[in-house]
């Protein structure tokens, strides 16, 4: 497991196994089920982030003070290569403590039995694959032969498809991992090869085609804040309509044309005239036009492209630390007073607010109203 500082908070510290390492494996609905169950089981102030459950975010209490904390986890979902992100209040107190971390992760990094090589069989055959479908399809292959990551290049998209081979391949079915905002499976017979598979992978990228030339779309006409760099399987866009509002949406991939799901981000006074549009608006969605040009014309505005924006004119730091980005995270929360509109971190006035509490408490005050909404 990882455990960095937040960028921008200080030195960064790591803390890591220093074997080597072993070969993953593709792991299903169980696993995820088994690392979900074991973190809430020991971090039950951690709540997930996103549908794909790699990205948790809480607090931990220690020394008598909350720390936020936000854990990153692998595609695998496998603990031993997570990543932790705090604050450099919390790296210094974990100091003294790497060493549990090195034992932990050393017990997670235990090698897998030895498993004898396969034929030369199994190697030629993979070899008259690899040649029919074409070496330029292929992008690596791991010295055992079991790991293969093929390529494909679609409407000026190059996609990746890693095969993982089991030991009784081809008579038992491989793994397959890819970016798409869908579930992917391959159907399956001891007679099929890596061509089956990457032709029904052909298929796949075919009909994500609207999707991504929807999503393509929005990331060059628009200023996306989240995410910053997305991946092919990323359905949510939070884009930016003006000075401290934005639009959360949500596209289904099935249906990319059709109206998202939207949230409107920002001071009640703002988003409420546009909550007003797309209700008035919402039957001029033609699903013949592009997702982009439908939003302009159910809401009326003009995205700003972030090419042709000043910095000046979309002030986006928190009020509080002003930062962007903090531990990851960027200001969603919006004061609701028309003269202000300032943004914040939501961690920044939890740590105020407690701070606040605290002071009054003192004093024999014990409650604090916040004027913050959050949206």
């Amino acid at each position: 497991m990882y455990v960095s500082q937040a960028q921008g908070a200080g030195k960064t510290a790591h803390v890591r196994d220093q074997r080597p390492p072993v070969p993953q494996r593709c792991h299903g609905p169980r696993a995820m089920a088994e690392t979900e169950a074991t973190l809430l089981r020991q971090f039950p102030l951690f709540l997930p982030q996103n549908r794909s459950k790699t990205v948790y975010e809480g607090f931990i209490s220690a020394q008598g003070r909350d720390f936020h904390l936000r854990l990153l986890l692998p595609k695998d979902l496998q603990l031993r290569n997570a990543r932790l992100l705090c604050s450099w209040q919390l790296k210094t107190a974990l100091n003294g403590y790497h060493h549990i971390v090195q034992q932990e992760a050393a017990l997670k990094n235990k090698k897998e039995p030895y498993v004898l090589p396969s034929p030369p069989k199994f190697y030629s055959s993979l070899i008259g694959e690899i040649r029919t479908l074409g070496w330029d399809k292929l992008v690596y292959v791991d010295p055992c032969f079991s790991t293969i990551k093929l390529k494909a290049d679609v409407s000026g998209r190059e996609h990746l498809i890693t095969v993982k081979l089991k030991a009784k391949y081809p008579a038992e079915s491989p793994d397959c991992v890819v970016d798409f905002p869908v579930p992917f499976s391959v159907s399956w017979t001891p007679q099929s090869s890596l061509i089956s598979i990457y032709t029904q992978f052909l298929t796949a990228l075919e009909s994500l085609k609207t999707f991504w030339d929807v999503m393509d779309e929005i990331d060059e006409k628009t200023w996306v804040l989240e995410p910053e760099k997305p991946t092919r399987s990323a359905t949510a866009r939070r884009i930016v309509l003006g000075n401290n509002v934005s639009i959360n949406i949500e596209v289904d991939p099935r249906h990319p044309t059709m109206l998202p799901e939207c949230c409107f981000l920002g001071a009640d006074h703002v988003v409420k005239p546009l909550g007003i549009r797309l209700s008035r608006n919402i039957h001029l969605w033609d699903p013949e036009n592009s997702l982009l040009q439908n939003l302009k014309d159910v809401l009326e505005i003009d995205f700003p492209a972030r090419a042709i924006l000043e910095k000046s004119d979309f002030s986006m730091d928190c009020g509080i630390c002003y930062a962007y980005q903090l531990d990851g995270a960027i200001p969603d929360q919006v004061c609701d007073n028309s003269q202000c509109g300032q943004s914040f971190h939501y961690i920044c006035l939890y740590e105020v607010k407690i701070k606040i509490s605290a002071r009054l408490d003192s004093v024999g005050n014990t409650h604090v109203k916040s004027k913050i909404k959050p949206v």
